[in-house]
């Protein structure tokens, strides 16, 4: 186990490292300002569906998988392939025709000239709508059965040529080149992980794991998708503000989501299979000891990274100044966003460990109703917040809420593992 979460870590962070390199060679080739603000905001849409489909799908799907035989497990992996795949056809479709519209409600701060650039670009990434649901799954299968590797690999490969086709394209086309090198990377990782399907077998759409799945599903999609809108929330907001402070915001973002999902991937991910197991076996005390194990690396190596960034961050950052009209006062502005956000990689990190034990053992309600519970109070107060400190109190205000949402899902499983483990 530990060296599979070492390997995993390892192409983890190439793929971390080819994602970022995506939106800052962006921003150092064409600047902070109009053309940046609108990509990023052009991607919210399809970020928010990743969130969904990510931190629901996998948790429910994955140990649906586990346990079933050769022939169900076909057989629901195409059913579930199918389904999800078709629902986010459709409904990239209609946000393709209605894009003027939620567009002026994402963005209302951007100018007449941002506004239609993000309109078009919007409409370019909603391709990346069907990517993400598509991949997601692809993703269950492959953890179903442990195999972690080719997920990590194929995405490796996928990140690389989307980057060098940016590389290509994006000073000769512009800003659009960017649009489609993210719809490109998708359809790749598509077609490098759908030989985990195998043969064509028919779906049964009423079978144990297709109804299942969205019993646990059901109760909680609405709550994930409202749960999930921070991005969202943070475009609207920082749309009222001067251009390139979207773009900023975003950067710091993009690379603690990046260190999260390092450390999710090579910790929290392959301990999904093993706590579904133990929670069917009716093994609590070993059910206890991985998640609590996984936990502490969880929480050692995301503390270390922020460490790291506090230390070295605006030295490094430094480097950006002079390119694409980088200016010192953009790097200071970053590194003091990505100061703020520290809590989002502590705590949403260790967040992911927590709903996985959770997800283990069929409970969605739990983690979801606690997430919209703190979400909803801290909501208004972001605004608040924003309103009175800028950009750096909504980065602040965000990582409390993580911090404490994670401590208050840790205190409910333990009692609930506790609870289970005496009756």
């Amino acid at each position: 186990m530990i060296r599979l979460s070492l390997t995993l870590a390892a192409l983890a962070i190439c793929n971390a490292l080819l994602a970022v390199l995506m939106p800052w060679y962006i921003v150092t080739r064409l600047g902070v300002g109009i053309e940046t603000d609108a990509f990023f905001a052009s991607g919210a849409l399809p970020q928010l569906i990743f969130l969904v489909a990510s931190f629901s799908l996998t948790q429910v799907l994955v140990p649906l998988l586990a346990t079933e035989d050769e022939k169900n497990f076909r057989r629901d992996a195409w059913g579930f392939f199918l389904a999800v795949s078709g629902f986010f056809c459709l409904t990239g479709a209609i946000l393709f025709l209605t894009a003027p519209y939620w567009v002026s409600l994402i963005v209302p701060g951007f100018s007449v000239e941002a506004r239609r650039l993000t309109i078009t670009l919007s409409r370019i990434q909603l391709l990346s709508v069907i990517g993400n649901a598509s991949v997601v799954v692809l993703w269950s299968v492959y953890y179903a059965r442990q195999k972690f590797l080719w997920t990590e690999l194929s995405s490796v490969f996928a990140n690389a040529v989307s980057l060098l086709f940016l590389f290509w394209t994006l000073s000769r086309y512009g800003i659009v080149a960017a649009a489609w090198a993210t719809v490109l990377n998708l359809g790749l990782k598509v077609v490098m992980l759908m030989p985990a399907l195998g043969h064509w077998e028919w779906p049964q759409w009423n079978s144990y794991a297709m109804k299942e799945a969205w019993r646990r599903i059901k109760p909680f999609l609405l709550g994930q998708t409202y749960a999930k809108s921070d991005p969202l929330i943070d475009r609207f907001l920082t749309s009222l503000t001067t251009a390139g402070n979207l773009s900023l915001l975003y950067l710091g973002q993009q690379l603690y989501s990046s260190i999260n999902l390092i450390a999710t991937k090579a910790i929290s991910t392959p301990s999904v299979p093993p706590l579904a197991v133990a929670a069917k076996a009716g093994d609590w005390p070993n059910f206890r000891r991985i998640y609590q194990h996984r936990l502490f690396w969880m929480l050692g190596i995301t503390i270390a990274a922020a460490l790291g960034l506090y230390a070295t961050g605006e030295p490094l950052l430094r480097l950006m100044i002079g390119h694409g009209g980088i200016t010192a006062e953009n790097v200071h502005m970053l590194w003091l966003i990505m100061i703020a956000l520290s809590g989002v990689l502590i705590g949403g990190a260790a967040g992911q460990v927590i709903s996985g034990a959770f997800y283990a053992i069929g409970d969605t309600r739990t983690p979801t109703m606690l997430f919209i519970g703190t979400f909803t109070v801290y909501v208004p107060i972001k605004i608040l917040v924003f309103l009175r400190y800028g950009i750096i109190g909504l980065a602040v205000i965000t990582s409390v809420h993580l911090a404490v949402n994670f401590l208050l899902q840790l205190l409910v499983l333990e009692r609930a593992v506790a609870r289970t483990a005496q009756a």
